[in-house]
């Protein structure tokens, strides 16, 4: 049986419960980065505190999306931060004020993410969930690139 939007229901429901999982972790990695925004110091303060806001700015709009998304495959996206704190694989970074450590988390919570995108890519592709693959293919590009530029800052 198909849903609204033409996708197998069994395929949408596996589907939306990974973008939970993605929401859950997106939402967990945008307090990361309002923590790291706030709290660091240091020679490259500028710098990373505009960073950090370009990337939680960034993290606010992809969160926005994939609860709509959720939406879309007609589930319900989670929204309660104990929902969140139970489902996330990323951890809540606390009391981060040098650059470098940073920087590092930032890095570990990316690299957990687009694994996360690339396992939603190919479960998208297999129920020809376009709209889902879009979404992921343009959050890969824009996270490779991302992790790219983070590690070679970290050199």
């Amino acid at each position: 049986m198909k849903n609204l939007i033409g996708i197998d229901q069994e395929k949408a429901k596996v589907l939306s419960a990974k973008l939970n999982d993605l929401l859950a972790n997106y939402q967990m990695f945008y307090q990361n980065l309002r923590g790291l925004h706030w709290n660091i110091k240091g020679r490259e303060f500028f710098e990373l505190h505009l960073k950090f806001e370009e990337l939680y700015n960034d993290a606010v709009i992809k969160v926005d999306e994939i609860a709509e998304r959720i939406l879309t495959l007609e589930s319900e996206p989670l929204h309660t931060f104990s929902d969140y704190l139970k489902v996330s694989e990323l951890k809540e970074a606390k009391g981060i004020t040098n650059g470098i450590e940073g920087i590092e988390v930032v890095v570990k919570n990316f690299s957990v993410l687009i694994l996360k995108e690339r396992e939603i890519l190919s479960l998208a592709g297999d129920a020809e969930d376009e709209g889902t693959v879009s979404l992921m293919s343009d959050y890969i590009s824009e996270t490779e690139k991302t992790l790219w530029m983070l590690n070679s800052y970290l050199r």
